[in-house]
């Protein structure tokens, strides 16, 4: 089959059909959404867990091979970033399966989607909304339920204004869960084709100005440590940003009373549990995101990847065979 490393750089390679191991499924790759994380594996943002892995945690796949009880051949599933957690730790057992130090991902431990089969465990593969063409379903296997877990983490108040910073393929899906929900939402983002889009699902302010009126939350998707401090100038007393990257460049210095005094709180993402993930589809479900994509060929996943670091995707990228 053909499949893309990260060797340094994004090739193409063939290489043999992946066999399961007992317990994994073996799945024919529909569609694989193009993540920034992808991209920081490709680069070396990230540290090398795996050795030319093939990179893809927003799979789309038909069952092909299935071990016996949750999966059977012929399903479509999803095949998302966590694919393993120890389910003993200290974190596991108490619903903090996303802080596992034993936690494995998929497009950066084992090999992922950029390929035209992929495996996965059983127990991780997600059961998807129908409703979604597969192009639709790709990105939020990662770009929707890490935005839900943003969400979370920014606790915002019932009809609380909430400001995001960056508008792509996470935060275009966030916003509208939180519209769903009942808040007032403001972007900031330089993109006008972004503004747009922002303004179009529902936001009631996007520029690239500070938002209108102070914050009760928000949520930075952008990798840009320097919007951290404007983040949290513009959030009312008591106030929570989250930021939503795996990786962030470096924060400038804060002010305390500018930044953090009148209880702002400041607070992390990583990664997400199985049962957010299966709350994020559940609301999928229920109410029928709009997800604008960008489709690219497989055999151009190298292109699609550059041009998701060149700014020229709005929305989120996804490969198809």
């Amino acid at each position: 089959m053909r499949a893309w490393r990260a060797t340094g750089r994004l090739t193409v390679h063939e290489v043999p059909v992946p066999a399961p191991a007992p317990g994994e499924l073996l799945v024919r790759v529909r569609a694989c959404g193009v993540c920034r994380t992808d991209l920081h594996v490709v680069d070396g943002d990230l540290p090398v867990h795996r050795p030319d892995v093939v990179p893809g945690h927003e799979t789309v796949g038909e069952v092909v091979a299935a071990a016996a009880g949750l999966f059977a051949v012929g399903d479509l599933v999803g095949v998302p970033w966590l694919r393993h957690t120890c389910g003993s730790c200290r974190f596991c057992v108490r619903d903090k399966e996303n802080l596992c130090p034993s936690s494995r991902y998929t497009g950066w431990d084992d090999d992922g989607g950029y390929a035209e089969y992929a495996v996965v465990p059983a127990d991780y593969a997600l059961r998807l909304p129908s409703g979604y063409s597969d192009s639709e379903l790709a990105p939020l296997l990662c770009a929707g339920i890490i935005g839900y877990h943003a969400l979370l983490r920014a606790e915002v108040p019932s009809g609380g204004r909430l400001g995001i910073y960056g508008f792509g393929g996470s935060a275009h899906l966030a916003a509208q869960v939180a519209i769903a929900q009942g808040a007032v939402v403001h972007v900031v983002t330089r993109n006008p084709a972004a503004q747009a889009l922002a303004l179009s699902l529902g936001a009631v302010s996007a520029s690239d100005e500070a938002p209108p009126e102070p914050l009760d939350s928000a949520i930075s998707f952008a990798p840009a440590g320097e919007l951290v401090p404007r983040a949290l100038a513009a959030l009312d007393r008591g106030g929570t940003l989250a930021i939503a990257g795996i990786h962030l460049t470096d924060v400038p210095p804060l002010n305390y009373q500018a930044h953090l005094f009148q209880d702002r709180r400041l607070r992390s993402v990583t990664s997400n549990t199985r049962a957010q993930a299966r709350e994020f589809l559940a609301l999928a479900a229920v109410h029928r995101l709009r997800v604008s994509t960008t489709d690219s060929p497989l055999a151009r996943a190298d292109r699609a990847l550059l041009d998701l670091a060149e700014g020229r995707v709005t929305g989120a990228a996804v490969l198809v065979p």
